[in-house]
């Protein structure tokens, strides 16, 4: 599977935009995250590589579910890098 086969695209909520920035109630601990729908046979290692290369960011941590609309993959960047910025990117904001 290529890279962008994997990443079909963002899944932008009012949720998902408070997790990029993180909620007061965690200090932001919880933020810097993007959520991405993506193909459902990828494996965590490959959304993980996926990212990665298509973004030149660092992948901190991959969590995925599987929703009515598709599988769900919750992108954790490490701290050196920006979802907010990566948001702005792709025209999120």
């Amino acid at each position: 599977m290529k890279h962008h086969d994997i990443l079909l695209h963002p899944y932008v909520t009012e949720k998902t935009l408070a997790h990029m920035s993180g909620s007061a109630q965690q200090q932001a601990k919880d933020g810097n995250r993007l959520e991405f729908i993506v193909h459902r046979h990828a494996t965590k290692g490959d959304i993980k590589m996926a990212f990665e290369k298509h973004f030149d960011v660092k992948v901190a941590k991959v969590n995925t579910r599987i929703m009515k609309d598709g599988k769900h993959a919750i992108i954790k960047l490490k701290k050196e890098f920006s979802a907010e910025e990566i948001g702005t990117r792709i025209g999120i904001f």
